[in-house]
């Protein structure tokens, strides 16, 4: 039961959190539009930001390391489904975790050091240059490919399973689990934004649909959580 409740509270908290944290680097940063802009401007943004920016990113890299203990939490909180769909789920959410932290952590720690590196009053255009580069290589690598790609495609695959085993419990009602199905469908739809032939210019469905995916996604979570809660008191 105390796990159930604890499921119920970070399945609320967390999307509210998450979104929260976005909304804040939206505001703040222009987050995520800057980073179409060039690296000299992105990290001159940065710099501008201060320590509050760099707070503000730790935090939200922290709500993706929330999302392990919710995965393992809410596992154990759906009677009546199969514990080893259950066990694969919480594995794929554990990994989902994982790869969207590694994906954000570059932000408070080897971003602030390269916006202090290319403001320096020596920065030869050569430095600057190796600047851009490893910026943008990490904004590849562990942005989009494991933060964007894997991080879309394991939560997709764990809202996928979720959903399932929402569908066989007696704690949640079952609609919710088809939601789940649907919504982690789309997120996973939309990992494959630069993959293949859109890895120059992305793939603009599923550009378009990774906000409203994420906005679902983030609305069904806080559903469930309710919908657990007032099961759990029943």
């Amino acid at each position: 039961m105390i796990a159930a409740i604890a499921a119920g509270v970070l399945l609320i908290a967390l999307p509210l959190a998450f979104n929260a944290a976005f909304a804040a680097l939206a505001a703040t940063f222009d987050y995520p539009d800057i980073l179409r802009r060039p690296t000299e401007e992105v990290l001159e943004r940065f710099r501008a930001g201060g320590s509050r920016l760099v707070l503000l990113w730790w935090v939200f890299a922290m709500t993706a390391v929330l999302f392990a203990p919710l995965a393992v939490l809410v596992a154990g909180s759906l009677s009546g489904a199969d514990r080893a769909l259950l066990g694969i789920g919480a594995t794929i959410g554990v990994l989902a975790a994982l790869v969207q932290f590694l994906g954000l952590i570059r932000w408070p720690f080897l971003v602030p050091y390269l916006a202090r590196a290319i403001d320096e009053p020596d920065a030869t255009p050569a430095r600057k240059e190796v600047i851009d580069v490893v910026f943008q290589a990490f904004n590849r690598y562990l942005g989009v490919a494991v933060g964007e790609h894997l991080g879309y495609l394991l939560t997709g695959g764990w809202s996928i399973l979720v959903g399932i085993a929402i569908t066989t419990s007696t704690v949640v009602p079952a609609w919710l689990g088809v939601v789940g199905i649907i919504v982690g469908a789309a997120l996973a739809l939309c990992s494959f934004e630069f993959v293949g032939a859109f890895e120059l210019r992305g793939w603009k469905f599923a550009g378009r649909l990774t906000p409203i995916a994420y906005i679902a996604w983030s609305l069904w979570l806080i559903a469930t959580g309710i919908a657990l809660l007032v099961g759990v008191a029943d």
